[in-house]
């Protein structure tokens, strides 16, 4: 199957990502992309711009707004030190497409229908045409939390659910804001043009939502006694059809099987809160093309780069699972209301972040990525680090732990590290690191 016809089911950042790290492989690889069905606006950071240009997007990353202002008020406290960059998730995901051409990826626009099993792989159905069907012999899931579950066990976490209105107003300057209020939180954003996008988050189950002809209503009386609320409604009136979309964090316990995987939001999708929508999706799917050429090529390998895989996506769902939590239990007024109590306490109550314990350093063999392959090789586990480093600027980490594990009575580090052969200049900088990483008692 070194040949093998990949399909990636979705052109979003994740699905993109993965399709450019696939073809830098050698790999034929096809993407179908269906526009989304709705106008919307996201707020992301320099760290989400890093993220896409190491993707190796170029077209998607061309016309990105300068950063606007965003205001935040949270448990009583107002804050306006931060910013954000509002992009338009339309042009974003058609600067994508345009990068996946310009690498030679075959891009098909259309909806996807049913997908088929065949012999060692599946043929899938686009609907609005006569009958055309894509032949695959692996299968990439990017359409985030659309994507079908397909009978697989998955985690959720408090049911949620996100309501969006378009408002149209004066032409004005971006910008958005973030406001915590009894039963949810609302972010809202102003285009240039005058279009505000504004959204409420609620819980599913304590809502209290009206019939849908009620919805707009409901929504506009809310966002009425928010104070951030009031640049965006001024001059403004609703248009359109209101939105609502799930936003329940989500968690595929099996995010890879023999001939697929699913990446961004189709493998994990976290709570919109925690700020790192496109960053985690993209975490995911820079990882998932070392895991497919393993699958592929190697079938020796399959139980370690499926391990490799769902460690990475399980690690990636807590943590940004838990910089939610942790927000959501900064807001201590409505501290029995059902929105709040049960999102401050999900999904477990271990700390976001750990100090190392230099006890806890132990040498283990786990699997890795290395020239575009998963194999096997021994790397450090610490307490904070469960992943394991390998190496630290090019520096096996094993061998190091090992040395100082060994170190006799009254050897000073330099001594304990000599044997390894480092340079004076590295084994100082090393010798620093590993002070200031807390892997050695002082």
């Amino acid at each position: 199957m070194e040949n093998a016809k990949i399909v990636v089911l979705g052109g979003g950042p994740a699905g993109g990502a993965a399709a450019l790290g696939l073809k830098a492989l050698g790999y034929t690889v096809s993407v179908v992309a269906d526009p989304r069905p709705f106008k919307a606006v996201e707020g992301i950071s320099e760290r989400v711009v890093e993220g896409l240009r190491n993707a190796g997007f170029k077209y998607a990353l061309a016309n990105l707004p300068e950063p606007s202002p965003r205001l935040a008020s949270w448990n009583g406290a107002t804050s306006s030190a931060n910013t954000e960059m509002l992009i338009k998730r339309s042009e974003l995901d058609s600067g994508i497409l345009q990068d996946l051409r310009a690498a030679e990826v075959q891009v098909i626009e259309g909806r996807i229908g049913k997908i088929k099993r065949r012999d060692n792989g599946y043929a899938i159905e686009l609907k609005d045409t006569d009958n055309t069907e894509i032949q695959a012999d692996f299968l990439v899931e990017a359409r985030g939390r659309s994507a079908p579950g397909g009978g697989l066990e998955r985690l959720r976490g408090s049911e949620t659910v996100s309501l969006l209105q378009y408002w149209q107003g004066k032409p004005c300057k971006p910008q958005s804001a973030a406001e915590s209020f009894e039963d949810g939180w609302a972010w809202m954003a102003a285009w240039s043009d005058g279009t505000r996008y504004l959204q409420l988050t609620l819980d599913v189950a304590s809502a209290e939502l009206p019939d849908k002809a009620q919805l707009v209503d409901h929504c506009t009386a809310i966002l009425r006694t928010l104070p951030s609320a009031q640049p965006f409604l001024e001059d403004a009136e609703p248009t359109g059809i209101l939105h609502a979309r799930t936003s329940t964090p989500i968690l595929c316990r099996e995010a890879v099987g023999d001939n697929w995987i699913r990446v961004g939001d189709a493998a994990m999708a976290v709570d919109p809160l925690s700020g790192n929508g496109i960053f985690q999706a993209l975490s995911s799917a820079l990882q998932a093309p070392a895991v497919i050429n393993t699958l592929i090529t190697m079938p020796e390998r399959v139980g370690l780069a499926k391990q490799f895989y769902q460690q990475r996506v399980d690690h990636l769902f807590y943590r940004f699972a838990r910089i939610g939590r942790d927000f959501y239990g900064s807001e201590e007024r409505w501290w029995d209301n059902p929105f709040w109590s049960t999102r401050r306490n999900w999904p477990d109550s271990e700390p976001l972040h750990q100090d190392t314990d230099p006890d806890s350093l132990q040498v283990v063999s786990m699997p890795v990525v290395n020239n575009g392959l998963i194999e096997e090789q021994e790397v450090v586990i610490t307490n904070d680090q469960p992943l394991g480093i390998w190496h630290l600027n090019g520096i096996p980490m094993a061998p190091v732990v090992k040395a100082l594990q060994s170190r006799k009575f009254g050897e000073s580090i330099a001594e304990c590290l000599e044997p390894l052969g480092l340079s004076n200049q590295l084994q100082q900088g090393m010798e620093r690191w590993l002070l200031q990483n807390h892997w050695l008692h002082r």
